[in-house]
């Protein structure tokens, strides 16, 4: 006597109608021919061809166990959020942010990894070469619009090996000059710059960075001719300016606000579209450059071909963390918005990123080994 269990069938049903068809086994036991167990009862068992095709419909309707681990998403596993810079910055800190705020709302571990190097490239690579299970999810820089254009070859295809799931973060650069140069807004800035051509330079955190691009933006936009002082990191670049070796920088916030509001530079200006409402004092650029528009910002994506029902759960909790009280006083600490945008809002900010920086890089002939 065997115990209850799945039913095997041959190849093919046999033509005879009513014919009684094997009835077989749990754990490998096999019945006596034409006989199965059912709660201590020994019967023949007579099932039709009708009979297999409405079994065979109920089984397709049961879930496979890769759907119903996609449902549980992240259930056992550790998901690990991989950031492309050094500890300390801002990327590094909205990323722990993002992986702290998450792993709250999942009940599950995490970890941050920071993989620095080629502006994000490596960890970005990382990522987009790895599991596609939703274990590893790339804290996504403004690399991936800049890079395809500032490095003659990446090692990943930044537009097809990596999902945009949603922007979690933007914050501003702050134009600020030394504090002895004669101008005290946008306007005497590119008044001076147009009466003194070439004279003015402006420091930036590296070749390539959102702190280079913006002021080649300002340049192109006003109409004025300033000389690029590269440095290699922000710490640098920020103390020469408080020493008058250069004169202005359009530096992240979170880096110099402090120093603005101290008044060891002077801001001119926030670089963002409207006036931020955690540094409300600072004006707008653009009120005086209709059109100028510059950020820095952060989101989460994950490799291609990773499930559809994971990347919808973790866009739907992404943007649900964005509500998070917690999450907005950790991003009200670097000067930071938070976003929470759809999959396709943010897809769709990534092509025009790319678009508005891809030309401008093109135009400027700057490239990165």
């Amino acid at each position: 006597m065997c115990a209850f269990g799945a039913i095997v069938w041959p190849p093919r049903l046999p033509r005879l109608r009513g014919a009684n068809i094997l009835v077989a086994t749990r754990h490998g036991a096999t019945c006596p021919a034409g006989q199965s167990t059912f709660l201590g009862r020994t019967h023949l068992a007579q099932i039709t061809r009708r009979t297999f095709a409405t079994g065979a419909a109920a089984a397709a309707a049961v879930p496979i166990a890769g759907q119903r681990a996609h449902a549980a998403y992240p259930g056992n596993l550790t998901v690990r959020f991989i950031v492309g810079f050094t500890p300390g910055g801002a990327q590094d800190i909205l990323g722990r942010v993002v992986s702290d705020r998450l792993g709250a709302l999942w009940g599950s571990p995490t970890v941050v990894e920071n993989v620095a190097g080629a502006g994000g490239n490596l960890a970005m690579d990382r990522v987009a070469k790895g599991p596609t299970d939703g274990s590893q999810i790339c804290i996504l820089p403004p690399g991936i619009a800049t890079n395809p254009f500032l490095y003659s070859k990446t090692p990943f295809d930044p537009e097809k090996d990596l999902i945009p799931l949603s922007q979690v973060a933007t914050l501003g650069n702050l134009l600020c000059v030394r504090k002895d140069l004669p101008v005290n807004s946008v306007a005497e800035l590119i008044e001076y710059a147009k009466k003194n051509p070439g004279k003015l330079n402006f420091a930036s955190s590296g070749v390539g960075t959102t702190v280079h691009l913006s002021g080649e933006l300002f340049k192109r936009m006003a109409g004025i001719e300033m000389v690029h002082v590269a440095y290699r990191g922000s710490a640098p670049a920020l103390n020469d300016l408080l020493g008058g070796q250069v004169d202005l920088i359009f530096d992240n916030i979170t880096s110099i606000i402090g120093h603005a509001r101290s008044g060891n530079v002077k801001a001119l200006g926030i670089t963002t579209a409207a006036r931020s409402s955690l540094a409300p004092e600072f004006p707008v650029v653009a009120d005086t450059v209709p059109g100028y528009e510059t950020t820095s910002w952060s989101g989460v994506a994950v490799r291609a071909g990773t499930p559809k029902e994971i990347c919808d759960k973790l866009e739907a909790d992404t943007r649900k963390i964005c509500q998070d009280p917690i999450l907005k006083d950790k991003l009200a600490t670097l000067i930071a918005e938070p976003v929470g945008s759809s999959a396709a809002e943010f897809q769709a900010f990534v092509q025009a990123e790319r678009a508005k920086w891809g030309k401008l890089i093109t135009d400027i002939k700057v490239k990165l080994e």
